[in-house]
């Protein structure tokens, strides 16, 4: 920055110094008709351009890395703030808008930080040091121009901020695009399965008018922002050099210091235009900013308490829920948790059963902390896990969801994933014990095959295969398992459920379970319903003495077909 305004600084002098020579050329090299004069000052003009060129290169080069530099950081900067924002960020903004945030924006804000800075500045320096040379020059038509400038500046102020409030709004409208363009294409299939093509491009086509109305509303700001400032400009130099040629028919001034005068008025009405073009792209900049400046002010409601409290080492795996309730903040009035209160032993395996929206699916997340509860605790081997880094807290977990989900690379490294520092020989182990080996290295390039965003150039079972690759691979002292086997043919249910089987020893394992494999390895069952534990017990006990567990088991026993249901096997 500090070589940048230095080469500002120089160029602008360059520039400023062609007048003088303009001035002299005139008045000594051709009234004197002395060629040796006339040579001297036009090599001195040539000096001083041949130095603006140089020099505003220079800095052409110096501020258009500086706003490469400053748009890297933002980025760097919003991105991981958005990266550790909680769970209800997401749930109320889309991902869409967020991208449009640090493409979009950000790619403004690089226009302001470097070219579009740099000219405000250089118009700034010519606009000050041309007013104080025109003052030199002539302090009778300086004062007209000085005269002028609020007539410009206002103006250009008003209309400013009015441009600066309609390029907030284009930019939240693009946004909006975006975030739609983006939600319709993660969900192709459903919308191809579903016919809604039309329903889809027609709702685009709206995002977009409203986009397109307003931008104009913006372009329209901006252009009479342009229109106010070039007319207001250059009619007052017009001005000025009217009276300077009457003075210089009266004897006022010589012609060459009307011609010195010609060029610092050009200059200044110059600067000044280009500070009324550069005002509207600055505004529409700092509107940009905004949106990036509540991303990087968002605080998660989930963080690391200024002290927090070291998990015991090694890890145990002891669970705790103590009278938790919970409700998701869209749903303040409806508990998820209600009274929920459960012991877990390390080492034991529980699994949770009951019907949609019973609140199994909440405790893991109170587990993994992506939400806290409103009351009650949740205790990890003895501590509060409200006292403990969330991320040390999720270094101890490994889960391995319904929904697998991959990233858009090779198979090796969505499996290290699991543990980012895993030598490759890990990785192999974790997916033979997986059941995954086999598949992986029949893909075209083995291990190093990409899979596709999202995973979608494998099956749903070869997907879920990795996922459990992955958390063997994180070897933790806890296990959430939320339907690990729903995708999985009976085959690879089998030569899953032998390598979860492995897994699960010597760990606390907890369960979402539906069907029979994962149940019969449980050690405790727990029904849930509507956020409260009604009963606990084996399989036996809770079909003898629970209504809900029997009506589930009946449900899926007739249901079932080749083990699928929760209780087939065993009461086949």
């Amino acid at each position: 920055m500090l070589a940048a305004l230095a080469a500002l600084l120089v160029a602008a002098a360059a520039l400023l110094a062609v007048p003088v020579a303009l001035r002299y050329l005139i008045d000594h090299g051709l009234t004197t008709g002395s060629t040796e004069t006339i040579n001297r000052y036009f090599a001195l003009f040539l000096l001083a351009t041949l130095a603006f060129g140089a020099f505003a290169a220079l800095r052409f080069y110096l501020v258009t890395w500086l706003g490469e530099r400053v748009v890297a950081d933002v980025r760097d900067r919003v991105y991981a703030r958005v990266i550790h924002m909680d769970t209800t960020f997401f749930e109320t903004t889309r991902t869409g808008e967020v991208l449009s945030r640090l493409t979009t924006d950000s790619t403004l804000v690089q226009s302001i930080a470097g070219v579009t800075l740099s000219i405000a500045l250089r118009s700034t320096l010519n606009l000050v040091g041309g007013l104080t040379l025109l003052a030199i020059t002539s302090p009778r038509l300086a004062g007209v121009i000085i005269l002028a400038v609020p007539v410009v500046i206002v103006p250009l102020i008003l209309i400013g901020r009015r441009v600066r409030s309609l390029s907030r709004t284009a930019q939240d409208r693009v946004a909006d695009t975006s975030a739609q363009a983006g939600e319709t294409l993660e969900a192709i299939q459903t919308v191809q399965a579903f016919t809604l093509e039309r329903s889809r491009i027609r709702q685009f086509g709206d995002a977009i008018a409203e986009s397109f109305v307003a931008a104009v509303r913006r372009a329209r700001a901006r252009a009479a922002l342009t229109a106010i400032g070039v007319s207001t400009v250059f009619g007052a130099v017009t001005l000025v050099l009217w009276l300077g040629t009457h003075l210089v028919l009266a004897g006022g001034m010589t012609p060459g210091q009307l011609g010195q005068f010609l060029l610092y008025a050009i200059i200044v009405a110059g600067s000044a235009a280009g500070l009324s073009e550069t005002w509207g792209e600055i505004q529409r900049a700092a509107g940009a900013m905004e949106r990036l400046d509540e991303l990087l002010q968002a605080e998660p409601a989930i963080a690391a308490p200024a002290n927090p409290v070291t998990l015991p080492t090694p890890g145990r795996g002891a669970l705790r829920f103590e009278r938790v309730r919970f409700c998701y903040p869209s749903r303040p009035d409806t508990p998820a948790l209600d009274g929920f209160d459960l012991a877990i032993e390390p080492g034991e395996t529980v699994a949770l059963v009951g019907p949609s929206g019973a609140g199994k699916t909440t405790a893991f997340q109170l587990l993994l902390r992506f939400h806290d509860p409103d009351d009650g605790r949740v205790l990890f081997d003895g501590v509060d896990i409200r006292r403990v880094d969330p991320r040390a807290l999720r270094s101890r977990i490994a889960v391995v969801p319904q929904d697998t989900v991959l990233f858009a690379d090779s198979a090796l490294e969505n499996i290290r994933h699991g543990r980012p520092d895993a030598s490759d020989d890990e990785v192999y182990a974790a997916a033979r014990a997986a059941a995954a080996d086999g598949f992986i290295r029949e893909l075209p390039d083995g291990y190093d095959s990409f899979l596709g965003e999202r995973g979608v150039r494998l099956s749903g079972g070869q997907r879920q295969r990795i996922a459990i690759a992955r958390a063997v691979l994180r070897d933790p002292p806890v296990l959430l398992l939320d339907e690990a086997t729903s995708a999985l043919d009976a085959e690879s249910e089998r030569d899953v459920q032998h390598a979860l089987a492995t897994l699960m020893q010597g760990r606390t394992t907890l369960v979402i379970a539906h069907r029979l494999a994962t149940v019969r390895n449980a050690g405790r069952i727990v029904v849930v319903d509507r956020g409260r534990i009604r009963a606990t017990g084996t399989h036996d006990e809770l079909l003898a003495s629970n209504e809900l567990y029997a009506r589930l088991a009946a449900l899926q026993f007739r249901d079932g077909g080749n083990g699928a249901g929760l209780i087939a096997a065993q009461t086949g």
